[in-house]
């Protein structure tokens, strides 16, 4: 975040997070991650655990600091430089713990939340189905309740940390005859044999969170384990995604950064033609570029951010939720590939770590929602606060030349 935006707390956060980054993350992880020799660092989350950095917007009774969303998003800058994989292991205690912190009972929050935010459960989302993608409300998977408990049924893919996680947040069927919005409920579903691992995937990047595809066979769900009420996991799934959304636009903009900064070091250093090439404009200027697209990325993160914590209209807060996941997702991705055309051929290569980011920053354009989703929610939700508040201030259409010429005002 930029520092003019931050109060001395904001500042004090930031250094502590750079500081756990810089002296309790060892290299040999990332790039045991990026091999597939490591499939789950369970570590990394226990590391965050006891510098009490996890789970930073809940309550202290669980373990959190009592922070708002401005506070989080200026540590997930900083998790960021750590790649996707680390960055969304730590994004998930947020966002499993969004749920459980406002649809779960006090059971579960002392159950799941709290012992989550003290590194001592992991938790992963299950969300995608095999033939779902952005197709939520078509979720196959089935809950059938079943005395004091649900009977759980079905697969979900892409699930980042399948492979470690102690619980998963489950998305399930409950009404198999009801309306798509109305039928689906959350639930808490722990590790057990009836939750099987069935596939990993290979992936271009964003490798070592032991992403995969999970299939539940008769899995018995404890009725206590249902998040809110049952056939309204709609209204649970609109609140998940703000924090999906946000630690995904937060992460993509430390990720830019770590990129561009080790681009303009190295533009510093290399010579050609006699000079520095950060003396010539085909550098600079890229330079200059990805300075302004991350800064835009900030601005935006922060107008979210702010208009979340204010509780501004929740259709307000998702348009600025959505632009601002849009916006850092793919101005990331343009810093990390203006970093690479400036470090020439040497930046495909392996003895810098910009191939690893370019594999990695691919993907936070598709998760979480696809960009393309972002835009058909920006358009929907503009056109909604253009129909609800009309013209409150001057009408410009009429301050054109002929604007009483009504006759060639045809809309039909």
């Amino acid at each position: 975040m930029l520092d003019c935006l931050m109060s001395d707390g904001e500042k004090s956060l930031r250094n502590e997070v750079r500081a756990f980054v810089k002296d309790d993350i060892d290299k040999k992880l990332l790039r045991d991650m990026d091999e597939d020799k490591i499939r789950y660092p369970r570590e990394f989350l226990e590391k965050a655990a006891s510098r009490n950095l996890l789970g930073l917007r809940f309550p202290e009774k669980y373990g959190g600091r009592g922070m708002p969303w401005v506070s989080e998003i200026i540590a997930l800058e900083e998790v960021g430089v750590l790649g996707t994989s680390l960055g969304c292991l730590y994004s998930l205690v947020s966002i499993v713990g969004e749920a459980i912190d406002k649809f779960g009972s006090e059971m579960l929050k002392e159950k799941y939340l709290q012992p989550t935010i003290e590194g001592r459960l992991t938790a992963a989302e299950a969300l995608t189905e095999p033939r779902g993608g952005s197709d939520f409300f078509g979720a196959a998977c089935t809950a059938v309740k079943n005395g004091d408990h649900y009977i759980l049924n079905g697969q979900k893919r892409f699930v980042v940390g399948s492979e470690g996680a102690d619980y998963f947040m489950v998305y399930a069927r409950t009404d198999p005859d009801g309306p798509p919005h109305k039928s689906i409920s959350a639930f808490l579903v722990d590790r057990t044999p009836e939750v099987k691992v069935e596939y990993l995937y290979g992936l271009m990047g964003t490798r070592g969170g032991g992403t995969g595809r999970l299939v539940f066979k008769d899995a018995r769900v404890p009725k206590e384990n249902l998040l809110g009420e049952e056939n309204k996991g709609a209204s649970i799934f609109y609140q998940m995604m703000i924090p999906e959304r946000m630690t995904s636009a937060g992460g993509a903009v430390g990720m830019g950064r770590a990129a561009l900064d080790v681009a303009a070091r190295y533009s510093t250093r290399r010579k050609a033609f006699g000079q520095e090439i950060k003396n010539f404009q085909a550098v600079s200027f890229k330079v200059a570029d990805s300075v302004t697209l991350l800064d835009t990325a900030r601005g935006i993160i922060y107008l979210a951010a702010r208009s979340v914590d204010a509780e501004d209209p929740a259709g307000k807060s998702r348009r600025l939720v959505s632009e601002a996941k849009k916006v850092a997702t793919e101005n990331a991705w343009k810093v990390v590939n203006n970093a690479m055309q400036v470090m020439g051929g040497i930046g495909y290569s392996n003895v810098y770590p910009i191939e690893k980011m370019l594999r990695d920053v691919r993907l936070i354009m598709i998760w979480t929602g696809t960009n393309e989703i972002m835009d058909l929610i920006i358009q929907h939700e503009y056109y909604k606060e253009l129909s609800a508040e009309g013209f409150k201030g001057r009408d410009i259409e009429f301050d054109a030349l002929e604007a009483d010429m009504v006759d060639e005002k045809i809309y039909e």
